[in-house]
């Protein structure tokens, strides 16, 4: 059997799981998630991880959050007069919110505290800070 390298198109089963043990995300209720090696469709650790990998093949990982999503930065986190939000928005700690950048792009953003007078948004990911352990299982390689 031949062993997943770069550039193949591999059909993998996930569950990633954060250090407390909360999953935070798995494929196992469905269809495997489907990438080419290389094309950073997914984080680089976890693609680092199949390399090697035969079909049916099983490991257990961790990514750490420098390698994931990145570190948490303070700087992605600003409060928001609420004046400046839609008169129509209830906001709720949790939400999450889309913002147009200067460029043009989506920004994410989560609502994490509200008061009378503002609204505290993160643009962070939602795993940024995360070490992130991931359960896979090489389905198929399709070259």
């Amino acid at each position: 059997m031949a062993a997943a390298q770069n550039g193949d198109r591999v059909k993998v089963h996930y569950t990633g799981k954060l250090n407390d043990g909360t999953v935070f995300d798995t494929s196992r209720q469905g269809d495997p998630i489907e990438f080419a090696i290389g094309s950073q469709m997914v984080i680089a650790g976890f693609e680092n991880a199949v390399l090697g990998m035969e079909p049916g093949d099983s490991k257990s990982f961790t990514v750490a959050s420098a390698e994931a999503y990145g570190e948490h930065d303070p700087r992605l986190v600003q409060d928001v007069p609420r004046s400046e939000l839609p008169p129509e928005l209830e906001p709720q700690p949790g939400m999450r919110l889309t913002a147009t950048g200067r460029d043009g792009r989506e920004i994410g953003l989560v609502v994490t505290e509200v008061n009378d007078a503002a609204v505290r948004l993160d643009a962070n990911h939602p795993l940024a800070g995360e070490d992130l352990t991931f359960e896979i299982q090489l389905v198929e390689i399709a070259a």
